[in-house]
Order: C-alpha cells, then sequence, then structure tokens
C-alpha cells in the first residue's frame, strides 16, 4: 500500500483520460491498494488559473471539485500550518509556490508524488511516474 499525492496536472490528466500519463502512474491511482490524496493547494491552483483564463477547460471541475473527489475515491488533503511553514522554508530556486506546498506536504506525510515534473526529485520525495 502506499500513499499518494497528486501534482495537479495528474490530477486533471486522470479526470480527462489523457494519454500524456504513462501506465505506470495509471495503474498507481487505479490500485485499490493505494490512498490517492489530492492536496487543496492543487484546488486553489486551478481556481486561479481558471479565473486568470489560463485553464478555461478546468472551470467545470472547479465547481464539480468535491464531487470528483467522492466519485474517484480520493482523499482531499487540507494545508496545515506544519504544510505552510515546511514549503515557506524549502531551500532551492523552485518558486512556484503550489509545487512547494506539494513538495512539503509530500515531505511532512511521506507521500509519494504523482507528477512528471523532475524537480521534485531534488527535494528527496518519491515520485511516481
Amino acid at each position: 500500500m502506499a500513499l499518494l499525492l497528486l501534482d495537479t496536472h495528474a490530477f486533471l490528466w486522470w479526470l480527462s483520460e489523457d494519454r500524456a500519463m504513462p501506465e505506470s502512474a495509471r495503474k498507481a491511482i487505479a490500485s485499490k491498494s493505494n490512498t490517492v490524496m489530492v492536496s487543496a493547494a492543487s484546488a486553489w491552483e486551478i481556481a486561479t488559473k481558471v479565473r486568470l483564463g489560463k485553464l478555461a477547460s478546468a472551470a467545470r471541475i472547479v465547481e464539480e471539485f468535491s464531487a470528483h473527489l467522492i466519485n474517484e475515491r480520493f482523499v482531499g488533503l487540507s494545508v496545515t500550518p506544519q504544510h505552510g511553514i515546511r514549503a515557506g522554508s524549502l531551500p532551492g530556486p523552485h518558486r512556484d509556490p503550489f509545487d512547494r506546498m506539494l513538495i512539503a506536504q509530500a515531505l511532512e506525510e511521506n507521500l509519494k508524488i504523482v507528477s512528471n515534473e523532475r524537480i521534485f526529485d531534488g527535494y528527496g520525495i518519491a515520485r511516481v511516474w
């Protein structure tokens, strides 16, 4: 059994059945023995990008975010003060606040992250892709 945290693009690709997601990631997410989590930071990121017009196609996902979590049997992961402290204290030049929060959550909660982002590897997080 593994505890998985979906990067925002992995969550979107899963919902849209995007073939850009490799079979290894799909199998890990689909496995009933794994717990799959989606961060509140991903909800924030998607809603922000929809509002800015950078991800208009995801407007419906924002409207039905909680229903998607329930339908997919994903667990919502709240942002805690400790996550915030860890994200703000992370070393390195990576400036994306959403990625920094996912990194912090993965480290704090000992989660594997499902992502194509190699930048996560530099933080000692197990990455599934």
